[in-house]
């Protein structure tokens, strides 16, 4: 009697093991995967840190070679660049009715040049597909430089394509007022600046002598 029950035993053990085996495998190599994977993303191989920030050293440096020298250090002093709006009654330039403001991976904010009333936000985005590591985002420096060349090459383009909110959606618009009463203070300092340089020093005329006066014998 015992022998058989123990007979019995040994062969419902083994049914019930050749029937869990399966489950078992799987499961074993869902861990092993789930635990390489963790692995990779916690050390991957051949991640340099410095990649971003040499990738916005390049960026800034492209940006400064294409924009002029006005632009770009508006950008370095300030954090965005300001675009005349082409499509109003005064033109594009100073004259311009509207303008906008880009920022770094933010939504281009456009405003009234004479009230600074803030007009829309227009989303537009420029992924990066090319990097192996981290965020498909470009480098801020990049992000600015494509929407500027788009604003200037075909605004009308871009009006169209972009995704059109009201002020407020994604840039504060406390944010937008305060950057433009920076941009304010930033030019008048930048042309009390330039006419400083220019004006001449009392004095400091033709250093020779005056040719009317005879030197004392």
């Amino acid at each position: 009697m015992g022998l058989a029950l123990g007979t019995a035993t040994v062969v419902l053990i083994v049914l019930l093991w050749e029937l869990a085996r399966p489950t078992m495998k799987r499961t074993l190599a869902s861990t092993r995967e789930l635990w390489a994977a963790h692995s990779r993303a916690g050390a991957p191989s051949g991640y340099d840190p410095g990649r971003e920030r040499r990738a916005e050293q390049r960026a800034r440096a492209l940006l400064r070679s294409c924009v002029d020298e006005r632009d770009w250090a508006m950008y370095r002093d300030l954090g965005f660049l300001r675009v005349w709006g082409g499509m109003g009654e005064g033109g594009r330039g100073a004259d311009a009715s509207y303008a906008y403001l880009i920022y770094p991976h933010k939504p281009i904010v456009a405003y009234m040049c004479a009230t600074g009333e803030l007009l829309n936000e227009y989303c537009v985005a420029f992924p990066d597909h090319s990097k192996p590591y981290g965020s498909a985002r470009l480098p801020d420096s990049d992000d600015v430089l494509a929407k500027w060349m788009a604003l200037t090459a075909d605004e009308r383009r871009l009006v169209g394509e972009a995704n059109m909110h009201l002020p407020g959606r994604q840039v504060d618009p406390d944010r937008v007022r305060r950057d433009l009463a920076r941009l304010a203070r930033w030019e008048l300092e930048r042309a009390r600046t330039h006419a400083s340089a220019r004006t001449p020093v009392a004095g400091a005329g033709d250093s020779r002598p005056d040719r009317g006066i005879l030197p004392a014998a």
